[in-house]
C-alpha cells in the first residue's frame, strides 16, 4: 500500500523536534523489518512522539492529510504487523518508556507504551512483584506492543495473557481524541470495555500510550524439570498432570528435532543421552522450596523415560536455554522463516503435530518442520523452513488444517499481515462484520495500520 499524499515531514518535526522524525534510510532500516525477516517495507519516515500529547498531534496531522500510520513498540512481532508495507509513516512510541510508581496495595503500576517488559519486571521486582506475563523478548518486547498484540508467553497457562493483566489504558484515536481509564479500579462497569477491546487490536483502532497493569506476588524460590516422554500423547497427559500442582506455572513441549538444532545452535550436547519422542519443560515456583514439590510431581507421572532437575539459577537459565533457543535457532538458519502461531485443544496435539508435518512435506519435502510451545493451553508454534517469504502454500495447508480441527489461527501472535488472507478460517462472515464495523467507527479513514487483520 502506498501513501495517498507524502508524509508531511517539516510539520511532524514542528510537533516532535526534528531528531525525532528520521528519515535516513539507515536510521529508518530496524523499523522497515520485522523479527522474521520475512516482513518489510518501506516507511516515509519514523516518527517518535514523546507524549500522548504528542502522539494525538501527530495522528491528527497525519488523518487530515490522509497518510496511513503503521504503530511500532519494540518491533518483535511474527506476523508482519508492526512494519510498514510501503509509504506509510511509522509511529513508534520507544520514547514512550516512563515506568511509573508500583503500588504496593494495590499491586499495580502504569507504564509507558515503549516500556519494555524487562524494564517494568526489574521496577515489580524491587517490591518482590512481577508481571504475570514473560517470554524470551522480554528485553526489548514493550508493553504497549504486547497489549495491543495479547501476547502471551510460557505463564499464561496460569495466569492469562495480557488482557488478563490490564486494569486500564491511555489510548489516542485518528481523531486525536484521548481515551484514558488509568484509574485502577479493579470494578469500573459503566459502559463498554473500550481498554479490552483495544488489547489485541494490533493498532488497527487507537495508539496505545500508556498502560495500566495488575501485578502478582514475586516467588522466591523456583525448581525447573526437563522431562523426557515417549511422544506427544504422553507428554499432553503429563501436561495436564502438573498442571494440578498449583505452583506449576509453565509446561512447553518440546520435539527431538527442535532440541537437535536448539542445541546445534547453542553448542551444547544434547541434555540426554538418548533421543526422545517428546520432552516437556516444566517450572515451578513459589516461597517454600519446590525442588521436592516438582520431583514429585514428577515422579508421579506415566512414562517418564528420562528427568533432569534444577533448583539453582545457573540450573534453571541452562534448561530454559534449550526452550528458548528454539525460537533464536530456527531465525538463525538464514532462510525467513514462515511462523504459524495456532491453538488447538491439547487431546488433539498428538494428531495435529503429525498431520501437520504430512501436509508440509506434501507441498516440498525439503521444507523443514520445527514445532514447540505451550502444551498445557494448546498454543504451538509451527515453524516451517524452506519456502519464499511470499510462498503461501504453507500457511494455507497448515492454518486449514487447524480450522478443520477446530483450532485457532492465531494463538499469542496476532493476526497482522500474515494471516490477514485466512481471517474467514478464524471468524464466521458476521464476526467479521462486526469487526470491520468498530473498525469503521474508530478509524473512518482507514489510516491505523491498514492491511493488517482486514486484507487491504
Amino acid at each position: 500500500m502506498t501513501a495517498s499524499r507524502p508524509a508531511p515531514i517539516q510539520r511532524l518535526a514542528d510537533l516532535v523536534g526534528g531528531e525525532n522524525v528520521l528519515v535516513d534510510e539507515d536510521l529508518r532500516a530496524s523499523h522497515e523489518l520485522d523479527w522474521t525477516g520475512r516482513f518489510r517495507g518501506t516507511a516515509a519516515c519514523v516518527v517518535r512522539p514523546r507524549s500522548a500529547h504528542e502522539a494525538r498531534g501527530v495522528l491528527q496531522l497525519l488523518a487530515a492529510d490522509g497518510v496511513p500510520v503503521v504503530p511500532q513498540g519494540g518491533n518483535t512481532g511474527l506476523v508482519g504487523g508492526s512494519v510498514p508495507r510501503g509509504g506509510e509513516v511509522v509511529l513508534s512510541t520507544v520514547l514512550l518508556s516512563e515506568v511509573g510508581e508500583v503500588d504496593p496495595l494495590t499491586r499495580q503500576v502504569t507504564v509507558g507504551a515503549g516500556a519494555t517488559l524487562a524494564a517494568v519486571q526489574a521496577a515489580a521486582g524491587r517490591h518482590d512483584l512481577r508481571v504475570a506475563v514473560d517470554f524470551g523478548a522480554r528485553d526489548s518486547a514493550t508493553i504497549g506492543g504486547m497489549a495491543a498484540t495479547n501476547a502471551g508467553g510460557t505463564t499464561a497457562v496460569r495466569f492469562g495473557s495480557t488482557r488478563a493483566q490490564v486494569v486500564g489504558m491511555e489510548a489516542v484515536l485518528p481523531s486525536g481524541a484521548v481515551v484514558s481509564r488509568l484509574r485502577g479500579l479493579l470494578k469500573d462497569n459503566v459502559g463498554y470495555d473500550l481498554p479490552g477491546l483495544l488489547v489485541g487490536s494490533e493498532g488497527t483502532l487507537a495508539v496505545i500510550t500508556r498502560v495500566r497493569l495488575r501485578l502478582i506476588p514475586r516467588p522466591r524460590l523456583r525448581a525447573t524439570a526437563l522431562i523426557a516422554l515417549p511422544g506427544i500423547d504422553a507428554a499432553v497427559a503429563a501436561s495436564s498432570a502438573l498442571l494440578r500442582v498449583p505452583s506449576v506455572e509453565a509446561v512447553e513441549l518440546m520435539l527431538q528435532s527442535g532440541m537437535q538444532l536448539a542445541c546445534d545452535h547453542l553448542t551444547r550436547p544434547l541434555p540426554m543421552p538418548d533421543p526422545h519422542g517428546a520432552y516437556l519443560l516444566a517450572e515451578a515456583a513459589g516461597d517454600a522450596p519446590q525442588e521436592d514439590i516438582l520431583a514429585e510431581a514428577v515422579a508421579g507421572l506415566d512414562e517418564v523415560e528420562d528427568a533432569v532437575l534444577a533448583d539453582d539459577a545457573t540450573g534453571h537459565a541452562s534448561l530454559w536455554a534449550l526452550r528458548e533457543g528454539h525460537s533464536v535457532a530456527v531465525a538463525s538458519t538464514g532462510i525467513p522463516p514462515h511462523k504459524l502461531d495456532v491453538t488447538l485443544q491439547p487431546g488433539l496435539l498428538g494428531e495435529f503435530i503429525p498431520r501437520c508435518n504430512r501436509a508440509v512435506e506434501e507441498l516440498d519435502p525439503s521444507f523443514r518442520v520445527y514445532t514447540y510451545g505451550h502444551v498445557g493451553d494448546g498454543n504451538m508454534h509451527v515453524n516451517v523452513i524452506g519456502p519464499a517469504p511470499d510462498d503461501e502454500r504453507v500457511d494455507e495447508a497448515v492454518l486449514g488444517l487447524v480450522a478443520e480441527m477446530g483450532g485457532s489461527i492465531s494463538a499469542e501472535h496476532g493476526v497482522g499481515v500474515a494471516k490477514a488472507p485466512f481471517l474467514h478460517l478464524g471468524r464466521s462472515a458476521a464476526d467479521i462484520a462486526a469487526m470491520r464495523a468498530v473498525k469503521d467507527a474508530l478509524d473512518p479513514g482507514g489510516v491505523l495500520n491498514p492491511g493488517v487483520i482486514f486484507e487491504a
